[in-house]
């Protein structure tokens, strides 16, 4: 025991474990409530629009910025404008954020549709643009509207 630290051991100091001063490099990807001991993850992005008086809660913005305040679900519900104010609250999309399976099903059925050849007609044209007249690669002849 070192003296001035009564009942201390080693790595402890006189109010307890001693902590390391520098911040850890882990940092965590979701985006918490900026309100004060709000640890919840935010929902939404409130922006003041101080030339009209007004307060704009929308969905969660791409980026922090520092002039906007990200807020949980439950501070988002709660929020109150200044006497004179206007809050506009702009609609939270709910659908999902990442493609879903039907998304990446429709997407390949569009790329298959796309990459198959058209149908001929009888007449050289595609059913479906009548006025094409022959095709060379991806250059198409066109029939004058005109022409009959």
């Amino acid at each position: 025991m070192r003296p001035g630290l009564r009942g201390a051991t080693r790595g402890e100091g006189r109010r307890g474990p001693v902590t390391s001063a520098v911040p850890s490099i882990v940092v965590s990807p979701v985006r918490r409530c900026s309100r004060t001991a709000c640890g919840r993850p935010a929902v939404a992005t409130l922006t003041y629009v101080y030339a009209d008086s007004t307060a704009v809660l929308g969905p969660l913005a791409t980026y922090a910025e520092p002039h906007c305040y990200d807020l949980c679900a439950e501070h988002s519900e709660r929020l109150t404008a200044p006497r004179g104010w206007e809050v506009v609250r702009l609609t939270v999309d709910s659908g999902p954020i990442r493609p879903t399976g039907d998304d990446l099903e429709a997407l390949a059925n569009a790329v298959r549709e796309a990459a198959r050849p058209p149908a001929r007609r009888q007449d050289g044209g595609s059913p479906a643009d009548p006025t094409e007249v022959g095709r060379r690669g991806h250059l198409r002849v066109l029939r004058s509207p005109d022409a009959q």
